[in-house]
């Protein structure tokens, strides 16, 4: 491969980011880099959108009040919502196979993956507040609930912009 040193005309996508790589290969490595993190996404989100479907089907469902009933139901959208936009940049990928637009696919990709963040915390939240209230009553719930989304976007949010800022 040549490259800049060795008189070539290839060009750094970002110069003076210590690569020497073309746009292409900055675009495939990012690619990449979103690929792993959707094989992540891809697993939690459909083993929780497959825990909360078999709920429904257990004898105690019957037992619950109206108001866990709708938490759970907004629970599961929330779920089934987080595990079809994961699986969303595949369709994408499938649309654009060999039309020479990876930034749009990468460029969407890492959309969507914030937005998968953002839903499956949410539907994270829902399975605390469900699980709290059936197990131990309403005020437990609010504070698990609570709890769940100050630490889900302290993990998420917080420390990620933090470490964007420092230069640790």
């Amino acid at each position: 491969m040549e490259s800049k040193q060795d008189g070539g005309d290839r060009r750094d996508a970002i110069p003076d980011d210590g690569r020497d790589e073309t746009e292409a290969e900055r675009l495939d490595r990012n690619w990449n880099a979103l690929l792993q993190e959707l094989r992540v996404l891809e697993t939690g989100t459909q083993i929780l959108t497959g825990f909360l479907l078999t709920v429904a089907f257990q004898q105690t469902f019957a037992k619950l009040e109206p108001d866990e009933v709708a938490i759970y139901l907004v629970t599961v959208s929330l779920a089934a919502l987080a595990t079809v936009l994961v699986l969303s940049p595949v369709a994408i990928h499938r649309g654009l196979f060999r039309q020479h637009r990876m930034s749009v696919l990468v460029r969407w990709t890492d959309r969507i993956v914030r937005a998968v963040l953002a839903v499956a915390g949410l539907a994270i939240v829902g399975v605390a507040v469900l699980v709290f209230r059936v197990a131990a009553g309403p005020a437990a719930a609010i504070v698990a609930g609570i709890a769940m989304l100050v630490v889900i976007a302290s993990a998420w949010v917080a420390l990620p912009l933090g470490l964007r800022r420092s230069r640790d």
